[in-house]
């Protein structure tokens, strides 16, 4: 038995010689285009894949390649007649022959291409869904969403072992601003036919504690183009279109803008990229802030300069306002006081005139001066008699003259008629 086994080597190269003695030189084939790349020498590497038409998942794969004088010419040629450029995401009719290589196994060698054929499933596929979600008015919802501008409290959907969910995590913590970034990550299957429906889920966790974050990121690493089938879908894009919160997109490939990229609010390349989308953010947010706070103080310091400046002016004229005012005040006193003395004068000799008359009067009126002149009082029990019929016989009287007082008895009375 051990004679007769073959190694590694020795079996490839019967496969290479059956492949080459028993199969035609060139097939034409169709198939679309994946992961499509030209390195530094020209050379053009990609995969060609093959998808079930109900459920969109791949059901063939094969690595190409067209090499460089071949691929000059090639690109050129269909580039001219489709009026785009040769990339991913594109069904093509090529044709190929078909390579077995020892060390790199199966490939396909682009020997020439029917550009009539022109853009592939994937390609018509984002076309569809994109006029779908437009017509639905939801294609830029998400887009039309404001992030706030303290954008530090991020949901993450990713996958916790892929390499692009640490770099992100990484980029946060060790920003150069010292920003505290809050990132919760809410796990899923990146690739594969279950990534569209864990992505979901993954949203559907995120919508509930909704209140809790200022933004989704869906971040993931490097890998294939032919996995990225996934972010095309109707369903995750119009989630994602309709979700409340903006959504980041950063998935890997900076070649391959997937529907999902369109419909988030903000597409970029990587998951770094991503984390120094909400770095510079807040970086922005961070000199807007350290800027008004700079036009505070020296608004400020101009305003209380301002009013230090005016509050002494105010200080200097009240100063001088108030000396006018005593001044003026004083002269009113004293003019006051002059025209109240003249006053008080003036009606003290009104008022001395006025007692003078009063005691002239008095003088003139008094009983004694009414007795120098040669009248008499008449007087019964002390008052003063004035009518006869005030009289009785036998009633005592008195009777004052100028020089004295006599006492008579009324011993008779005669009255007069008028």
């Amino acid at each position: 038995m051990n004679e007769s086994s073959l190694t590694l080597s020795e079996l490839n190269r019967q496969v290479k010689d059956a492949i080459r003695d028993h199969l035609p030189e060139t097939y034409w084939m169709r198939a679309e285009t994946s992961d499509v790349r030209r390195n530094r020498n020209g050379h053009c590497y990609l995969e060609f894949i093959e998808k079930d038409a109900v459920t969109q998942s791949i059901i063939a794969k094969a690595r190409g390649v067209i090499w460089a004088n071949v691929f000059q010419m090639l690109s050129a040629y269909f580039e001219n007649e489709t009026g785009q450029q040769f990339t991913s995401g594109i069904n093509v009719l090529v044709c190929v022959s078909v390579e077995f290589h020892e060390l790199y196994g199966y490939s396909l060698t682009v020997v020439d291409i029917d550009p009539s054929f022109t853009l592939g499933e994937i390609a018509r596929n984002r076309q569809l869904i994109l006029k779908q979600l437009e017509e639905e008015g939801v294609l830029t919802l998400n887009r039309e969403l404001e992030l706030p501008e303290l954008a530090n409290r991020i949901a993450v959907i990713s996958s916790p072992t892929a390499a692009g969910y640490e770099d992100f995590c990484d980029q946060l913590a060790n920003n150069p601003g010292g920003f505290v970034f809050y990132a919760k990550l809410f796990s899923a299957v990146m690739q594969g036919d279950r990534s569209e429906a864990s992505i979901i889920a993954a949203l559907e966790k995120v919508f509930q504690y909704r209140e809790l974050f200022d933004a989704v990121a869906i971040i993931r690493g490097g890998g294939a183009s032919s996995d990225l089938s996934c972010f095309d879908s109707y369903l995750l894009a119009t989630n994602v279109a309709q979700f409340p919160l903006p959504v980041i997109s950063g998935i890997g490939h900076e070649r391959d803008v997937t529907v999902l990229d369109i419909v988030a609010h903000t597409r970029t390349k990587t998951p770094t990229a991503v984390a120094e989308f909400f770095i510079a953010c807040l970086n922005r947010t961070a000199t807007e802030l350290i800027s008004l706070e700079e036009r505070v103080v020296s608004e400020s310091e101009s305003r209380l300069l301002k009013e230090q400046t005016d509050l002494f002016s105010l200080s200097k004229e009240l100063v001088h306002q108030s000396s006018l005012m005593i001044q003026r005040e004083i002269a009113a006193i004293q003019q006051l006081s002059g025209r109240m003395k003249y006053g008080v004068k003036h009606l003290l000799q009104h008022q001395f005139h006025l007692l003078e008359n009063r005691e002239q009067f008095i003088q003139m009126v008094s009983p004694v001066n009414i007795l120098k002149r040669g009248y008499t009082l008449t007087l019964k029990n002390g008052r003063i008699v004035t009518s006869l019929h005030d009289l009785s016989v036998d009633d005592i009287i008195e009777t004052r003259f100028r020089d004295g007082i006599s006492t008579s008895v009324i011993s008779k009375i005669e009255k007069s008629e008028r």
